[in-house]
């Protein structure tokens, strides 16, 4: 297991490093990250450079057997080349050019910005492309992390922008027609006529903005691209990842992520001033997206290991809560876990942002709690890495769709992202292991496909869904399902178009509720749970056009119409829940796709606020039980199994407690 933390050795004293490589080594570290912050002690003016402060800490790690991942200092460019360039900064969209002092401040479009990263680059990539001790380099930091998702409205991107639309569209005819710019007289005659969708009083045209979106996160890729052509023609030994940030959305992470050798993320479960503040449930389904972007295990770049804040301070870890999140990510898939940070910083805008020592540097309860987690996976050796898991359920999700409901929420409740977690929560507590993908994976392999609000389709994607069900599988599509295409036009034809024959179905009107209202439903499909609920947000007005009724409306001016229904299609069969039901309906409706798939729960218990992941290797079964609670649980086991990190043996029916936020790991044959 690579194990280690980010490390920042140009904050501290050099005499300070040794200590630090030696207290590193007692933790069981084996490797850090290093210098993605570092431009300006990389290179103190334009052509300067001096890695030699570098090369003293890669050797001092190295002689405790720490390697090093080399991050590329990009996301903080030095002031003298801001001063000297500051058409390398991002302009907002009111037309403001953002100050120098951030970080990731740059637009990706800048050819100066992109002149001056390939020289740094290229200069540390020949610098180190010999030094076995560093194994591999992380791109940048965190793209898009910064209070506007990385979007700029600079003349160089407006000119890219207009190159990007020629080379999709080909001529402005096409464009024209298929963003609809008759509407609000808004045709074009000549390119440089398209605008970058800056403030407006009113609203752009959404086919714009969607692409105004595509281009952007094209560009971070670009960008990456222009790095890593760099690094594997110079280093091509040395492996090539960026660290991803779990749920954020402003980039196509699943084309961001395909050049990359493998992909990491950086996971903080508590991020209270940010509004970010994530449940047990949040957590694993980040790991579970991560996880899905290449179809491969990851690393955790950055692990929370103490407060986070900048102005505000967040809450101090709970005792067992650091090895906790640390199990629930290798449980996920995580084959790497790197602590964000070493050191608490005495400077900077990060001065609250907690490490695992505080700033007096001395040993913590975060040190001794990791100290630990170092001697237990010293001790598991190589057992959980390479683990696979399941493949029989699925959740089908895109950064398209995600950008058009961004942009167009249909109703003030809806959130794309709350509503895909609300199907995941249910199955993370039914213990059914869950793949989340692209509308471009190899669906064939599951047995049940979840497709929360497939608001834009194409031909593709709607070919794959019937091909899927027509071979037996489950699909759940849910309401805003089949609205527009590819480049977010509404359809002309009845909704939900394209999918009215795999679904069996027509919406003939809907109900879009206020935030005040809810409607009441109940189940009536003599093989589901007959129960009565009440759903809110959306009303879809079902008629039936083959489709078996599930579940109707008993109340409003659409009382006893259908709001889910069911449809055989060849040798499987498609539901459509047209609104938001409570959590009890969707959990009946689930628990019944579940049983007709025949698949089966990780562990056949229900422990409250205990997540069972199911992770395999070889021909063993490793199970993980995560207390995400403050109160002691017991699971009853339904076999013998052997536990990891205690190194003790349970029997069949023997009664095992697991305290608050404490961990255990079960392996059977």
């Amino acid at each position: 297991m690579n194990f280690g933390c980010d490390y920042y050795p140009e904050h501290w004293p050099e005499e300070r490093w040794e200590k630090d490589g030696q207290m590193m080594a007692e933790a069981g570290f084996n490797i850090v990250r290093m210098a993605e912050f570092a431009w300006v002690k990389l290179e103190r003016g334009k052509g300067q450079f001096n890695f030699s402060w570098l090369d003293k800490a890669i050797e001092i790690l190295a002689r405790k057997k720490i390697k090093t991942v080399l991050g590329t200092p990009t996301a903080t460019p030095p002031a003298w080349l801001a001063a000297s360039h500051p058409d390398i900064l991002r302009v907002n969209k009111e037309g403001i050019r953002t100050s120098f002092g951030g970080r990731r401040a740059c637009c990706p479009n800048s050819s100066t910005y992109r002149t001056y990263s390939e020289k740094i680059v290229s200069k540390m990539a020949e610098h180190y492309k010999d030094n076995e001790n560093v194994i591999g380099w992380q791109i940048d930091n965190e793209f898009g992390g910064d209070g506007e998702k990385g979007l700029c409205y600079c003349q160089e991107c407006a000119k890219n922008f207009r190159q990007w639309l020629q080379d999709k569209y080909k001529t402005l005819q096409k464009l024209n027609q298929e963003w609809g710019t008759v509407f609000w007289s808004q045709t074009y005659t000549e390119w440089e006529e398209i605008p970058l969708p800056r403030q407006l009083e009113t609203a752009h045209n959404p086919s714009l903005l969607l692409d105004y979106r595509r281009f952007i996160s094209d560009s971070y890729i670009s960008y990456q691209k222009l790095q890593i052509d760099i690094l594997r023609k110079i280093c091509p030994h040395k492996f090539i990842t960026h660290n991803f940030m779990g749920l954020f959305n402003a980039i196509d992470y699943y084309k961001l992520a395909q050049p990359l050798d493998f992909i990491t993320w950086d996971n903080y479960p508590n991020l209270r001033f940010t509004g970010e503040n994530k449940s047990p449930v949040k957590v694993s389904l980040s790991h579970d997206v991560m996880r899905g972007l290449k179809e491969k295990n990851f690393w955790v770049m950055e692990q929370q290991s103490g407060p986070t804040g900048w102005q505000c301070v967040d809450p101090n870890p709970y005792p067992g809560e650091i090895r906790l999140w640390t199990y629930q990510a290798i449980a996920h898939g995580a084959e790497g876990i790197l602590y964000f940070r070493w050191r608490t910083s005495r400077f900077g805008t990060e001065q609250f942002w907690a490490g695992i020592l505080d700033q007096c540097g001395i040993a913590t309860r975060r040190y001794e709690e990791v100290k630990k987690i170092g001697q237990e996976l010293m001790r598991i050796k190589d057992k959980l890495i390479g683990l696979e898991f399941p493949k029989e359920v699925a959740m089908l999700t895109s950064y398209d769709e995600q950008w058009a409901f961004d942009i167009q929420p249909n109703n003030p409740k809806f959130n794309y992202q709350e509503h895909f977690t609300s199907y995941y929560q249910i199955l993370n507590t039914l213990n059914i292991p869950v793949d989340v993908v692209s509308i471009q994976a190899d669906i064939s392999k599951y047995k049940l496909l979840i497709a929360p609000a497939l608001f834009l389709i194409n031909d593709g994607l709607v070919d794959n869904l019937k091909e899927f069900v027509k071979k037996g599988g489950i699909l759940i599509v849910t309401f805003r399902s089949g609205i527009k295409n590819w480049n977010n036009i509404v359809f002309d034809e009845p909704l939900p178009a394209k999918l009215n024959g795999l679904l069996g179905i027509e919406v003939v009107e809907y109900d879009s509720l206020s935030s005040m209202q809810k409607c009441k439903l109940k189940l009536i499909h003599p093989e589901i749970k007959p129960l009565q609920g009440e759903c809110d947000t959306w009303c879809d007005i079902i008629k039936c056009r083959g489709a078996e009724i599930i579940g109707r409306y008993t109340q409003s001016y659409y009382k006893d119409e259908a709001c889910v229904t069911i449809n055989r299609f060849g040798q499987g069969c498609a539901i459509y829940i047209g609104t938001n039901p409570s959590p009890e309906i969707k959990g009946s409706i689930l628990r019944w796709a579940i049983e007709k798939s025949r698949i089966k729960s990780s562990f056949q218990a229900d422990p409250a606020n205990i997540e069972v992941i199911l992770g395999r290797k070889e021909d063993k079964d490793y199970l993980f039980f995560l207390n995400h609670s403050d109160k002691y649980h017991q699971v009853k086991l339904d076999r013998i199994y052997q536990e990891l990190l205690e190194k003790r043996e349970y029997f069949k029916d023997s009664l095992m407690t697991i305290e608050p936020k404490g961990v255990r790991i079960l392996c059977r044959t």
